[in-house]
């Protein structure tokens, strides 16, 4: 099979199409015939950390069609179309074929692209637990939304909408019209304003990929307000790491998010998505021999939406959802 690997002389992001051997499944694993993948920052960052996948291949958001299951498997059956978070699993999606645990995925919706399918683990799922589970959003709040332009950030925002939340949006000019148009309330250009030292407090901040004070953060919270620390650089995340709980007293919380893959997330974005109450929002689109491009392109930090890369030629038989450039 066709797969991109990953090869430290090669240039760009040492990523090359090479041909490989095809994966045998195990007695509890499902080999999926690979359609869709999206880029995510964990990708990137793992190159850059020379943190490398066993296999060399990387890719952990993927959609597609089981091939074949194991003898164990219960919930899948071959010719099922499936979307799946292989961050947990060693990832492997930027190929023709993989296999993972049945645990991995969850059934793609019958109306949805297998592009758009491919845009929800770990970005939507992420964005999930960061208002429910730690934020604990709640009908009525005022949350903030640091990063709204990103994978998580436009999740967040559709999601905190639809949970019933007052939402103001953080981000850059050029995606001030995005933002909007994907339901925010009110949007602050970081070019222009300085959301810390303003006079608005907030019920629940998520903060991501940002790399803002975390006494900035503070400031802003109402008394009993949560912020939750998502991704950004590495000093950000360390920061928050070891001195966010120091800041956690008075009934403000800071809070850091580790995501783990969850096949039931997944299906519970899966069926909004399905039903129109978020949507996708892909950026670019490349064919798998472009894959260190679209890794390139995406490791800049400035994709506002998802970057998929189409493994297979026919993914997007279903057209429901539509598509924001």
């Amino acid at each position: 099979m066709k797969a991109v690997i990953y090869d430290k002389k090669h240039s760009p992001f040492r990523l090359c199409l090479k041909e490989v051997d095809k994966p045998v499944l195990n007695d509890n694993e499902v080999l999926i015939k690979v359609v869709s993948v999206s880029l995510n920052a964990a990708d990137y960052r793992s190159i850059k950390m020379g943190s490398i996948p066993p296999k060399k291949i990387f890719g952990s958001a993927v959609s597609g069609t089981i091939e074949s299951v194991g003898k164990n498997v219960k919930h899948f059956k071959p010719a099922d179309e499936v979307v799946g978070d292989l961050s947990d699993f060693g990832f492997g999606g930027l190929a023709e074929f993989v296999v993972a645990p049945e645990r991995a995925f969850a059934h793609k919706q019958p109306n949805t692209s297998f592009e758009d399918a491919a845009t929800l683990p770990v970005a939507a799922t992420t964005a999930l637990k960061a208002l429910r589970d730690k934020g604990n959003i709640q009908k009525g709040q005022h949350v903030l939304i640091v990063g709204s332009a990103g994978g998580v950030g436009a999740h967040a925002l559709q999601l905190a909408k639809y949970f019933g939340a007052k939402v103001t949006a953080v981000c850059s000019t050029k995606n001030i019209e995005q933002t909007t148009s994907l339901g925010a309330d009110k949007v602050i250009d970081y070019t222009k304003n300085d959301f810390t030292k303003g006079s608005i407090r907030y019920d629940l901040i998520l903060a991501i990929n940002g790399n803002y004070p975390l006494l900035g953060y503070r400031r802003i919270l109402k008394p009993k307000g949560t912020c939750v620390i998502i991704g950004g650089a590495l000093a950000q995340i360390f920061k928050s790491i070891f001195f966010g709980w120091l800041l956690s007293f008075g009934g403000k919380k800071m809070k850091t998010l580790a995501a783990k893959s969850d096949p039931e997330d997944l299906e519970y974005v899966a069926k909004l998505l399905d039903k129109g109450n978020v949507k996708a929002v892909i950026h670019k689109r490349y064919p798998l021999n472009q894959a260190a491009e679209a890794m390139d392109y995406l490791s800049k930090g400035h994709s506002p939406g998802k970057v998929i890369i189409n493994i297979q030629e026919k993914n997007n038989e279903y057209t429901r959802t539509p598509k924001l450039h």
